[in-house]
């Protein structure tokens, strides 16, 4: 069931439909209360049971304490009229919608680096995410990128899978064998860093060079290549432990990550 714009349900008035995907459909609204523009996932009738309903909460309870500015939070969750409907803020687009534009090398990294800031947030709280790709990257005013969907991502993956539907999307290998790990986020952030600085995005089976690699090794530096290779190893032992590890690292590399000067020393423009 969709839902009309100027539409009401509860305080919020329905301006526009944003998306719509497997589990549910996103809407932007008027919170008539608050006098602020909202966003709202409703999931589709068919996938919400009693089941789904018990799962989101216990995955609500778990990923409250996620208090980061890189992390978007749940406004509010439950039943209105009818339909269960989750409340967050509304930014002004998604990665994805603005990877569809030129974006700045610089601003690539500043995104990079939030991303990152956020999932080792919630790895250091054995937090895992399960289903990280651009979609659920939502940018704010200057500059701000906020991770969404925790623990509903998880919800989704569970009740999609149950119901035959679904894409693999950015899901690490042995997450589409049902063994998620925080190594598997590791692996989701290493391709949607690879697809902002390449535009292209590595599919199976992962073998190097990825599409775009020639592209990439005249901007960024031989170490964020690395850094890319590591969190993309098929083999779950050789990549990035957790996103702290890999956050580490880019913080090691980042001041010297992008080379600006086609004349830059050998050591800079090596390839790897």
């Amino acid at each position: 069931m969709g839902f009309r714009n100027r539409q009401r349900l509860g305080q919020y008035r329905i301006v526009r439909r944003l998306a719509v995907g497997g589990f549910a459909q996103v809407y932007r609204a008027r919170d008539t209360v608050e006098g602020i523009d909202v966003a709202l996932k409703i999931p589709h009738e068919h996938l919400v049971t009693r089941g789904v309903l018990n799962d989101f909460r216990k995955e609500a309870q778990l990923t409250a304490p996620l208090d980061h500015p890189n992390i978007l939070p749940i406004k509010t969750a439950g039943e209105i009229e009818g339909h269960f409907v989750i409340v967050t803020r509304l930014g002004d687009e998604t990665l994805g919608d603005r990877l569809g534009r030129r974006l700045a090398n610089k601003k690539k990294l500043v995104y990079a680096g939030q991303l990152l800031e956020a999932l080792s947030f919630a790895h250091k709280r054995r937090i895992i995410h399960c289903d990280l790709k651009p979609e659920n990257l939502i940018l704010f005013p200057e500059g701000r990128l906020r991770l969404a969907d925790f623990g509903i991502a998880k919800v989704a993956r569970k009740t999609l899978k149950g119901s035959g539907s679904g894409t693999v999307g950015y899901m690490a290998p042995e997450q589409a064998l049902g063994q998620p790990s925080a190594r598997s986020d590791v692996f989701a952030a290493g391709l949607i860093i690879w697809r902002m600085l390449s535009g292209r995005l590595p599919e199976w089976p992962f073998e190097w060079p990825y599409v775009g690699t020639e592209r990439v090794r005249r901007t960024w530096s031989p170490e964020l290549l690395n850094l890319i290779r590591r969190a993309l190893a098929v083999d779950t032992r050789k990549r990035f432990s957790s996103a702290e590890a890999m956050l580490a690292r880019f913080e090691d590399l980042r001041a010297d990550a992008l080379i600006d000067d086609p004349s830059a020393p050998t050591q800079h423009r090596k390839a790897v």
